[in-house]
């Protein structure tokens, strides 16, 4: 059997009319209450840090302390759902991530605060991989731009409120966020086990009736290394150095208040937010390449730019951009992985590689970006992490075409997968 393309969504489905399942919507609903709770820590994190005496580095190192510990717990998340089923593991990370981010409340000194925002990473990567799991297992095949678009979306709704209510409690003390965070991320948990606890298709299926899928099989796929490569980029510009510098750039380079801070992260995610449901759907019916193509163009060029602003406008019009390219290309690249995976197959390892991508970025990049703007300046380390987008637009750029649509979606769907497939 043909392997998925980026260039051919499935379109032998039921009509794009369909109704999402009601599970989609309650994952939805706990991604914005997550969200929210994480926009509201983003502008106080590094600043928080600073405030125990270190610089710009160790600062970065905070936040890479998270990404760190969601990479070295991923390949056991991946197994765990495999074990386990989605459900079970989404429920028991989030309140890790609670506990975790409460006590970073009551830190007492820099490596306190290191130590507890590495703990809340195990719980962080639990929950993103089950969650992604579940979302491929219950989507139907032809909506799965839809979906990724969808929840992509509802995640960045938070993040638009939350910065902007989180540079407001600032005021109130650095710690206030972190305890907000800690009570959404339980609100989240018991709307997902209530609204969970009886559905048939999120209940956690037997190992022996559900095909698994492993990395070596996935990565023969041209579709899954290009995606890899993408979330990469994707980890080190966008949830690594964005969150890492951008509130110190605003601060120290542009001489602005702390509040701007968190501007400047919601501008990103309005701009992100605007296009990405759209471009879900679009790379449903014309396939995912064009659209991660432009959006790596589009993030990759502001975010070259953006340690140049001369001012507060040019830095929230360049951040609005960025946040246009990643909704350009993270529905698209999400739906290509769960098009190589397919809904019939657990894909535990798969899943977890892809988000392990990212994180390997979310690490090196705020220590990388961290350290150059330290020792020479922001405008080349926001130059370095935009030129990172080249390599991962060349991997999407040959991956096969064809000439028509509705080409077989892989894994658990046709039964084959990205087994032995080779390009076209």
């Amino acid at each position: 059997m043909s392997e998925p393309t980026a260039d051919s969504p499935e379109t032998n489905a039921p009509t794009s009319s369909t109704r999402l399942p009601s599970e989609i919507w309650v994952l939805v609903s706990a991604a914005f209450v997550i969200a929210l709770g994480y926009g509201i820590v983003a502008p106080a994190l590094p600043q928080f840090a600073v405030s125990f005496g270190v610089g710009a580095f160790a600062a970065t190192v905070v936040i890479s302390s998270f990404a760190f510990m969601r990479l070295v717990f991923a390949p056991v998340s991946g197994s765990l759902v495999q074990r386990l089923g989605e459900r079970p593991v989404y429920l028991t990370g989030l309140p890790i991530v609670a506990v975790s981010t409460g006590a970073v409340a009551f830190a007492s000194g820099y490596w306190q605060l290191l130590v507890f925002r590495g703990l809340g990473g195990i719980g962080s990567t639990m929950f993103t991989v089950s969650a992604l799991g579940l979302l491929i297992r219950i989507t139907p095949a032809h909506m799965r731009g839809r979906v990724s678009g969808l929840y992509a979306t509802s995640f960045l709704f938070g993040s638009i409120g939350g910065p902007l209510v989180g540079a407001g409690l600032v005021g109130f003390g650095l710690r206030v966020p972190f305890l907000i965070y800690a009570v959404a991320l339980l609100i989240a948990a018991a709307v997902v086990y209530l609204r969970l606890k009886d559905s048939p298709l999120a209940e956690p299926e037997q190992s022996g009736h559900v095909e698994s899928m492993t990395f070596r099989e996935a990565v023969r796929s041209p579709i899954y290394r290009a995606a890899l490569l993408s979330n990469f980029v994707n980890g080190w510009a966008v949830f690594g150095v964005r969150v890492a510098l951008v509130p110190l750039l605003v601060v120290q380079a542009l001489n602005a208040g702390e509040g701007y801070a968190g501007i400047a992260l919601t501008v990103f995610a309005i701009g992100n937010a605007l296009v990405q449901i759209q471009a879900g759907r679009l790379s449903d019916a014309h396939g995912r390449r064009p659209f991660v193509l432009i959006g790596l163009a589009v993030a990759g060029t502001s975010t070259a730019l953006l340690g140049f602003s001369p001012n507060l406008w040019v830095l929230f019009a360049l951040s609005a951009l960025a946040g246009v390219g990643s909704g350009f290309m993270n529905p698209s690249q999400q739906a290509a992985v769960a098009d190589v995976v397919g809904s019939k197959a657990r894909g535990g390892p798969v899943l977890a590689a892809f988000q392990m991508a990212s994180d390997v970025g979310s690490v090196l990049g705020p220590l990388v970006a961290g350290l150059l703007a330290e020792q020479v300046s922001y405008g080349v380390a926001f130059a370095i992490t935009g030129a990172l987008t080249v390599p991962a637009l060349v991997a999407w750029a040959m991956v096969p075409r064809t000439a028509g649509r509705g080409a077989p979606v892989a894994g658990g769907d046709t039964g084959a997968g990205a087994r032995g497939a080779q390009p076209k």
